[in-house]
């Protein structure tokens, strides 16, 4: 790398909790961020679920590094032991991270990253490629296009803003596009007993998806028809249980993820939810009274009449800005190549991801990391204590100290019982702090600090 190269910032893409963890390391260490955030505000993702609360208290929800770039500035740290909600980790953590003024230097806002290559090549070029400096492309609010030559990139972008179709083989189901388009399927993680209730009350609400995200909507969707005659819940699901979704209840190391499942149960065997197992959705169509959603299951084709179909089924990565880098994707998850064995759901559902930082999350284009949410690709559980531990490693590596970066450390809070979809579960010793070397890591090997989407 030149010396030309270096005197260069790095570009983080995405201003929510991993984008500034990303930020405070690298002011740490003396090196230059360059924050560009899509959105009007810091953690504009988050705002979009603001109302749902957190799994895990806010000692497990803050970075170290922003810590202690917040603490000279006067920050009030929130009760630890306190779970916050999306608004309250945006206005009481983030905010106040943004305002510093190392950091509010750095940030722009309403700024979209359109595109990242190497200055002067695509991504066909090999000579000198690795010298040669990043070129992040940005369009404002207003149109205007932009270029920035940086020494290297953290994309912290997230998914919040691409989730996943509801027809089969990971394709839309036919209808699924004008359905959206007339306001029939709503966003992901609606709001229903808080600012968008009106339009769920006294309607028949089918929501389809089976995690944590599912399980939020249906008990506010259950505390509403509780409260409000006529409303009525329906909730499909492609697998033929949901034994995962009610989780460990009581064995459940973090008691507000183990209450959320036995609540859910409850609703569902007393009859507030009417559940649709081994449910495939094949068809939308647009009627009179509202959406007829078809699907196939072992006992033949089902359709059942809805008012509103709330998704839940998870996001994936957007990589169409990434066409000009060479990545190197796990080709099942489109995790980086390491890390997609270690986050594939389909055998690892025991909610412990292993800590794992720059070594397991670097591609053919030197010096580019893709972390936070966004490196989990399609897997839909992602752990901010681990995302922080990303880019602690990553900004280390950046800055020379190899050993650093090698290293990854990740505090976790008590585990409980996590069921895997291969019949088994791991218990591991409660309140410790795992060290492990990247390449011995196990999916068993630590609890699960966070359940949610953030970025």
């Amino acid at each position: 790398m030149t010396n030309q190269r270096n005197d260069l910032p790095v570009a983080i893409i995405g201003a929510g909790p991993i984008g500034l963890a990303a930020a405070a390391n690298m002011i740490e260490r003396g090196l230059t961020p360059l924050i560009f955030e899509a959105g009007a505000g810091v953690g504009a993702a988050i705002r979009n679920w603001g109302h749902i609360r957190m799994f895990s208290s806010w000692e497990h929800n803050i970075d170290p590094a922003s810590r202690r770039l917040l603490e000279p500035a006067g920050w009030t740290e929130p009760r630890l032991t306190s779970l916050p909600y999306g608004t309250e980790i945006v206005d009481d953590y983030l905010k106040p991270l943004a305002a510093v003024p190392a950091i509010q230097d750095a940030l722009h806002l309403a700024s979209t990253v359109t595109a990242v290559s190497r200055v002067g090549m695509d991504k066909t070029r090999s000579r000198d490629r690795d010298e040669q400096p990043f070129l992040i492309r940005v369009e404002s609010a207003d149109g205007t296009v932009t270029d920035h030559h940086v020494r290297a990139v953290i994309d912290a972008s997230g998914t919040w803003a691409q989730p996943n179709t509801l027809g089969q083989a990971g394709l839309p189901a036919p209808g699924e596009r004008d359905a959206i388009a007339a306001g029939l399927i709503t966003e992901p993680l609606a709001d229903v007993t808080g600012k968008g209730r009106d339009r769920f009350v006294g309607k028949h609400v089918l929501v389809i998806g089976a995690g944590h995200s599912a399980a939020n909507t249906l008990i506010a969707l259950g505390q509403l028809a509780k409260n409000q005659p006529g409303t009525r819940i329906s909730w499909a699901v492609r697998g033929t249980n949901v034994s995962r979704v009610y989780g460990g209840g009581d064995l459940d190391g973090l008691p507000a993820r183990g209450q959320l499942g036995t609540r859910l149960r409850g609703l569902v065997e007393e009859g507030h939810i009417e559940l649709h197992t081994s449910f495939t959705t094949t068809s939308f169509a647009t009627t009179d009274q509202g959406l007829a959603v078809t699907g196939i299951t072992p006992n033949g084709e089902v359709t059942l009449n809805v008012d509103l179909l709330i998704p839940a089924t998870g996001f994936r990565p957007n990589l169409e800005i990434l066409r000009e880098i060479r990545l190197e994707l796990d080709p099942i998850v489109e995790a980086p190549r390491d890390l997609g064995p270690m986050i594939d759901p389909e055998f690892h559902s025991c909610g412990t991801v292993p800590a794992h930082g720059a070594k397991v999350l670097t591609h053919p284009d030197k010096d580019f990391y893709i972390a936070g949410m966004k490196s989990y690709g399609r897997a839909p559980t992602f752990l901010l204590a681990t995302g922080y531990e990303q880019v602690r490693s990553i900004v280390a590596a950046l800055a020379g100290d190899q050993a650093a970066a090698d290293q990854v450390h990740l505090e976790l809070p008590e585990t409980g019982v996590c069921t895997t979809d291969l019949g088994g579960s791991c218990d591991v010793p409660s309140e410790e702090t795992t060290v492990l070397d990247e390449a011995s890591s196990s999916c068993c090997a630590a609890p699960e600090p966070v359940l949610t989407r953030v970025e």
